[in-house]
Order: structure tokens, then C-alpha cells, then sequence
């Protein structure tokens, strides 16, 4: 996703008007539907004047494209600043530049880290040709455009406040500084070089945005890739917080001679990359010949694992590597280097089949090996057992005298990148108040259904491309084929819907099996791995009443051992009990909700919560409120806070043919930047740009747009076409185009294509002997709220 898009003199009329930041924030909110912090705008309109004058030579053409904050696919990440092109030999090039404030730093001992201060103090961080290069590295793996087309990626950093020295462009980066030159304060002129030199030509389809809409490969499962990362190929490049995590227990590890014993917890949400972080450190430490083991209290993923290695390593190896929570029993003190806990909220207190072995799992391990880490998010607790919270973890690590430590995972890679689809399930669940109160589709794909038929129907389509789509359901239906095969579980009566659990034949491994598209899972089989879509039906265990998501431990299942001996702690103490069983069925639906990295599709038994749901997604069209339209203002307050209304017939007469014409009126103009006499506004009609451009909201429209406007919203006037929405020759629209050169090397319409954002809606194309009957007569700018 792109926040700013624009030509390089797009670019540049911007800051140099001083509207860039504005201009940034207002992208902000029109895709993520928030503003950002005063820091970062701040931070942009300084950044922004330096890169500004960078790229201001007629050495770099005009028409090369910028792209500002731009969202890697599947992550939350963002690249500061983008320019692309084509080089001497006319092939595709993009330079990724991570832009730093920094005015000093420190030297770190760890790989690709340096120290830094930020106003809350000093913090360590990834070295920004590090982190250009590993953005430019999950670009190229993530998209198929990039290779199909040859894309050149050119990183780099520019620290446009720092005075070189022996930190930053130290020796120990070398290995990073060559993949990602770093430019200091006195850098530009060898940055404008490094640009001039991959950028010599505009290029006739805007690179970014083919990227942007680019096809993307299929996201890497950590199973899948396990073998070839014990055969010592890199997989997975670690971003920011997982690189510092990394790099601090490699660190840790390492340094178990000096007799200390060390604990570090790192706390991190669904899709953080915590199960990526924990597999290649066993890896890494195991190849330097320290005595390492993978542990987890859920089977499912070391099963599926050890499935994975089958064929490619003895089954000792495996079992060496990839063990149980109840492993360390009878462990001797310190046996281990390093053990690495992931889903370490799931460990228990005591172990074996009966719940009746050993001390307490957190102390046996801790207590068996000289560094361990454990991997913890205190919301995926969903058992009545589990204890690994975070104040458990440090307690034990202080009773054994250990020195804890702590880090946080936070970026996410998993629900489409979405940091704030998290937020909101969390908000809608009532399990922790956020900002965020409705979430829309750019977000993430999620979708509520009616008839669990149709849901298990769209999954089983989602699964065909490469069976990484399973339904999941809440443990409120009791296990019926166990007994009887022939029997169903999860009966839905109204609906015909009768399916079985998947714990009967694929067991521990239904996440890969070839047919388990067709049982359905639960927690116990998904929680630590991860699908591309997730189906979930949530049951009667959790229902919407008087404004509240309350939770009915009696709906679960008799089967369920999540809340086997509920009813004897109800009665030592009830409330205590009923806010354990509360936190454990909204737990078991957040994990069950966040194992999709492309979307999440769920059916509802109770169809208030259902509504509930409902309401909280983002709404095609809100109810308008009305916005006040001025006959007549004062001249010095026009275009300062108010901008003309023009019908659009009329807009496209005066800016399009410079018609006289009279206004509608004015409306006062707030949150889209500095106005100017080039800006003015039309009120929409028709559906075919929902939901961006709604019925009836009224458009501000920047006339005379410089640049490129490959991808973006255009007012457009022509001739020979109909738009129904308009009722003529008008339309507001995506503009693309596609261009070919003549004889004498100029550039000339091949075709343009008015692209719709609803898909009921058919574009219009203008083939190249229309293009002269075609005019653009203003820039979508955002639309104003009441």
C-alpha cells in the first residue's frame, strides 16, 4: 500500500509550497482512516526539504515516481522513501532510501544493531543499511512483479544529521553498508550520484504502482522452509524488533560461560514472527555447537515439524531437537546451553498425561538450562492450566537467581500486516479498549457469514491454490465421531450443517493434510502455526447482550479439558472462576481469529454477537451528516478556509475549457493542507468508487495536477464515452494508462483505462484514436467530513 504517490515535480511543488507533510497525514487518513503523531509529521517535513534537494536536478527526470511510506505486502512495515525509474539501459530500477534524524550513535556487539537516542532514551536498533537492505530483500520475496519484469532494488540509508564517523560506517557493518550504501550530512551530492546513475528515464508504466497491484507470491510457512533452513540457507531476513531480539539472545546464549544464568522474555501478539525468531535461533546456536532445544506445550507444531524432517534427518535428531514442555522433569541442573520456549503461556504447572508429574514446567526449565527464552503473549492463555504469563516467568527466574531480561516483538506479519486489525479485535471482543472502533477492507480481509455452509464453501475455494485454508470452531460441540465414526460433531440443525472434529485422522496434523479441509479444527490443532485463511465458528459459549460480549462456560463442550474443573473452582471462588473462563473463551477466539495471514471469514451461533460484529465493520456508506454550504463569503477567507462547489459539468467547463461559470457556493475546507486557487469541489454521484468515494460526498479536486497520474483518483472529461454514475461524459475514476513511443521517440496514448474501485461497475477504456476527445481536469485530493 502507498500513503503518497507522486512524479518527482509532484514531489517537489509540494515541499516546496510546504504542503509535503500535509499532504503525507492527509494520505495517512484516507488509507489508514487516522492521522499519524506530531513526531512523524514533524519528522517528514524535515526529512522531505533534504531529499527534496537531493532530487532536485534536470538530471533526474520529472517524471521518474516517489512514493512516501510505503507498506511492504504482509508486513507492517513501511519504506521511507521511494524513487523509481529506468536506468541508461532502459530496465526498471527502484532505490529504497531509509531516511534517519540521528544526530549520534553508539557501537553494539551485536550483528546489524547500533545504539541510538530517541526521546524516551537510548534504544537499541537495527543499522539503517540493515534495515533498507532487509525491506528491499522482503520487497523482492514478497512480489512477483519484481522478478517477472527484472525490477532492479537499489537500498539505501541517508542520515541527513549526522556527521560521518567511526560508528555508523564502522568496520563490523561492513557486511551490511555493502548491500545498502549509508550517505551522511555532507553525503547529498554522492546520494544525487548514487540516484542519477539507476534513474535516467521516467518510465512509461509507474514502476511503484505496478508493484503496488502486482501479483504477490505465496507468503513463506515457517514448516515448509524448516528443512532448507537446517541445510544453512537464510529463509527469513529478520525485521527491526525481531533482528534486536534475535541478535540479544544469540548474545545471551553465548555468554552462559561466565556461570550467570540468564532468562529472557519477549513478549509479542499473534504474527509477530515469535515461532520464526525461536526457529532460527535453535538453528543458529545448534550450529555453533551449543547444546539447544525447541520446546512447546502444544504437540501440533513440533508434530508437524517433525513431519516436515522426516525422511531428512534420523527421528533422534529430531526428537533432540524439537521436545515437550514436560521434558525437564528429572533434567540435572544446567544440562542445556539454551532452550528456547515458544507459546510459553501455554506451559503448565505440572506434567505427564495425568497432570500429576514434576514441580512446575517454568522452573524445570529454567533450572535445567543456562540461558532460556521464553515467548509469551499473556492473551493467548486458553487453557485452565496454563500459567506461563509473563509475572510467572520473572518470578520463578528470580527465585532460581537468574538474571531476567526483557524484549518486545511488535511488528506484525501475519492478518495481511495489520497492526490495527489486531486493535480492533481486541476492541470488539471488549478484551482490551483501542482507538481502533471500525475496521475497513484495506485493513484486512474479513467477512462475516450467515450460513456456515457458505463460509466452509469459500474456504474450500481459498484452500484449492495451495491448502492453507482450514475452519476452526470453538470446543462447544461434544466429540461424537470418536466413538462412532459414522456420527457428526459440529451440527448446526437450521442450516444442515453437520461436520466432524479433525482429531480423529489427521490428529496433530490436520494444519497440512491433504483432506482435512473438510473436518474442522480447534485450538489445540492451529495455536502456533499459521494458514493463509482461517474459517471460524464461534458458538454459544459466547453471546452479545445488553452492550457486552459475555462468555457461557456451560455451552463448552463436556469434552473440552481447556475448562475441565471449572465447576470445583466456582465454588471455592466465583469470581475468580468466571473471570478465568471469561479470559479463556475470548483468548481461544482471538488466537483462532489471528491465524490467517490473508483473511479471516467466521460464522456466529448467536446472531446479536453477529451484529455486533457487524457494526463494528467500517460501513460502505455511513449515515451523512449535513455539510453547510455558504452562498457567499468573504474574499480573504477564500481559498485561505473555504473553497468554491462547481457542479461537475461546470468544473470541467472552467478548469477544463475555461468557461465562465458560477459557483454552487463555498464549503469550509479542514485537515487536507494548504488551499490554493487550483482547488475547488464537486460532489459525487453514483456507487462506482465505493468505498473510497461514496454517494454523494463532496470531492476536493486539486486543477492542473503535475506529474504522473498513473494510479490515482482523476476528475476526467470525454467525448465519446458514457458514464451512467454522471449521466454523460464525466467521470471520477482510477486513471491508468499505457504508453508506446513514436518515430520520434515522444510518448503517446496506447490506452486509458478509467478503473472503478466496486467491482459491480465496468471500467471505461479509451483506445488511442479517442485519447485527443479526453481531457483530466482535476486530481482527487480526499473528500471533506462533516
Amino acid at each position: 500500500m502507498i500513503v503518497y504517490h507522486a512524479s518527482k515535480k509532484g514531489f517537489i511543488r509540494d515541499v516546496f509550497n510546504g504542503n509535503i507533510a500535509d499532504e503525507i497525514d492527509h494520505a495517512f487518513m484516507a488509507h489508514l482512516g487516522r492521522h499519524t503523531s506530531p513526531n512523524e509529521v514533524r519528522s517528514w517535513r524535515n526529512s522531505m526539504m533534504y531529499m527534496y534537494k537531493v532530487i532536485d536536478t534536470p538530471d533526474i527526470p520529472d517524471t521518474s515516481s516517489i512514493a512516501i511510506e510505503y507498506q511492504i505486502p504482509l508486513t507492517s512495515k513501511r519504506v521511507d522513501f521511494i524513487i523509481s525509474g529506468l536506468d541508461e539501459n532502459q530496465k526498471g530500477n527502484i532505490v529504497i532510501i531509509e531516511l534517519k534524524q540521528w544526530e549520534q550513535a553508539k557501537l553494539s556487539s551485536k550483528s546489524g544493531v547500533v545504539q541510538t537516542r530517541f526521546q524516551h532514551g537510548e534504544s537499541e536498533v537495527t543499522h539503517p543499511s540493515y534495515q533498507a537492505w532487509s525491506y528491499a530483500y522482503m520487497l523482492t520475496n514478497y512480489n512477483e512483479t519484481i522478478r517477472e519484469q527484472q525490477i532492479e532494488l537499489s537500498p539505501c540509508a541517508f542520515l541527513h544529521n549526522y556527521q560521518s564517523d567511526n560508528i555508523i560506517a564502522n568496520a563490523c557493518y561492513q557486511e551490511y553498508i555493502e548491500k545498502a550504501p549509508v550517505f551522511f550530512k555532507s553525503d547529498a551530492q554522492k546520494l544525487q550520484d548514487f540516484i542519477k546513475k539507476r534513474i535516467k528515464f521516467g518510465a512509461k508504466d509507474d514502476i511503484i504502482w505496478l508493484i503496488d497491484k502486482g501479483k504477490l507470491r505465496p507468503s513463506k510457512q515457517l514448516a515448509d522452509t524448516l528443512l532448507s533452513m537446517l541445510h544453512g540457507n537464510q529463509e527469513f531476513v529478520l525485521l527491526d524488533d525481531q533482528k534486536i531480539v534475535y541478535e540479544t539472545a544469540l548474545e545471551l546464549a553465548r555468554n552462559t560461560a561466565s556461570g550467570k544464568k540468564h532468562v529472557l522474555i519477549v513478549e509479542g501478539g499473534p504474527g509477530t514472527g515469535k515461532s520464526v525468531v525461536a526457529v532460527n535461533l535453535l538453528i543458529q546456536l545448534t550450529k555453533e555447537g551449543l547444546v539447544a532445544q525447541y520446546v512447546s506445550k502444544n504437540a501440533a507444531p513440533r508434530d508437524v515439524y517433525t513431519v516436515k524432517l522426516s525422511g531428512s534427518y534420523q527421528k533422534s535428531f529430531i526428537n533432540n531437537l524439537f521436545v515437550g514442555s514436560g521434558s525437564f522433569i528429572d533434567a540435572p541442573a544446567n544440562v542445556f546451553d539454551a532452550l528456547i520456549i515458544d507459546e510459553a503461556h501455554r506451559l503448565n504447572l505440572k506434567s505427564g498425561l495425568y497432570g500429576n508429574l514434576g514441580e512446575n514446567q517454568i522452573l524445570e526449565i529454567i533450572r535445567a538450562a543456562k540461558f532460556s527464552v521464553f515467548f509469551v503473549d499473556d492473551r493467548q492463555r486458553v487453557h485452565i492450566k496454563d500459567i506461563g504469563s509473563k509475572k510467572a516467568i520473572e518470578k520463578v527466574a528470580e527465585s532460581c537467581g537468574a538474571i531476567a531480561h526483557y524484549a518486545k516483538l511488535s511488528s506484525q506479519f501475519r492478518c495481511n500486516g495489520s497492526d490495527g486489525y489486531l486493535s480492533w479485535l481486541d476492541n470488539t471482543l471488549q478484551i482490551k479498549e483501542t482507538a481502533n472502533i471500525h475496521l475497513s477492507s484495506e485493513d484486512y480481509d474479513f467477512r462475516i457469514f450467515s450460513d456456515p455452509n457458505e463460509l466452509l464453501d469459500t474456504i474450500k475455494v481459498k484452500n484449492k491454490i495451495n491448502n492453507r485454508a482450514r475452519v476452526v470452531a470453538g470446543y462447544c460441540w461434544d466429540w461424537n465421531s470418536k466413538k462412532d465414526p459414522d456420527a457428526f460433531d459440529i451440527v448446526i440443525p437450521e442450516f444442515n450443517f453437520k461436520k466432524r472434529w479433525n482429531l480423529s485422522s489427521d490428529k496433530n496434523l490436520w494444519i497440512i493434510g491433504s483432506n482435512s479441509v473438510n473436518e474442522i479444527g480447534c485450538i489445540h490443532t492451529c495455536q502456533g502455526l499459521e494458514l493463509d485463511y482461517i474459517g471460524v465458528i464461534v458458538g454459544k459459549d459466547m453471546r452479545y447482550e445488553n452492550n457486552k460480549v459475555s462468555t457461557d462456560v456451560t455451552q463448552r463442550s463436556k469434552h473440552d479439558q481447556s475448562v475441565k474443573g471449572f465447576k470445583s473452582l466456582l465454588k471455592e471462588n466465583k469470581k475468580q472462576a468466571l473471570q478465568d473462563a471469561d479470559e479463556i473463551i475470548k483468548n481461544t477466539y482471538r488466537t483462532l481469529m489471528t491465524r490467517g495471514m490473508k483473511g479471516c471469514y467466521v460464522y456466529f451461533c448467536d446472531s446479536a454477537l453477529s451484529q455486533h460484529f457487524m457494526n463494528q465493520l467500517q460501513p460502505l456508506h455511513e449515515e451523512r451528516k449535513e455539510i453547510r454550504i455558504e452562498p457567499e463569503i468573504n474574499d480573504d477567507v477564500k481559498y485561505i478556509d473555504f473553497l468554491p462547489l462547481y457542479s461537475i459539468k461546470a468544473a470541467c467547463g472552467y478548469f477544463g475549457e475555461g468557461e465562465i461559470v458560477d459557483e454552487l457556493g463555498w464549503i469550509r475546507v479542514e485537515g487536507i493542507g494548504k488551499l490554493n486557487r487550483n482547488m475547488y469541489i464537486v460532489q459525487a454521484t453514483g456507487h462506482s468508487m465505493e468505498p473510497i468515494i461514496n454517494d454523494g460526498d463532496y470531492c476536493v479536486f486539486r486543477a492542473n495536477p503535475a506529474g504522473s497520474r498513473q494510479g490515482k483518483i482523476v476528475l476526467a472529461q470525454h467525448y465519446n464515452f458514457y458514464d451512467a454514475d454522471y449521466a454523460g461524459g464525466y467521470s471520477i475514476k482510477i486513471y491508468h494508462s499505457k504508453k508506446k513511443q513514436d518515430g520520434s521517440e515522444n510518448w503517446t496514448h496506447e490506452e486509458i483505462v478509467l478503473e472503478l474501485k466496486n467491482a459491480n461497475y465496468n471500467p471505461i477504456i479509451i483506445n488511442e484514436e479517442n485519447s485527443e476527445e479526453f481531457r483530466i481536469v482535476g486530481e482527487f485530493v480526499g473528500t471533506i467530513k462533516p
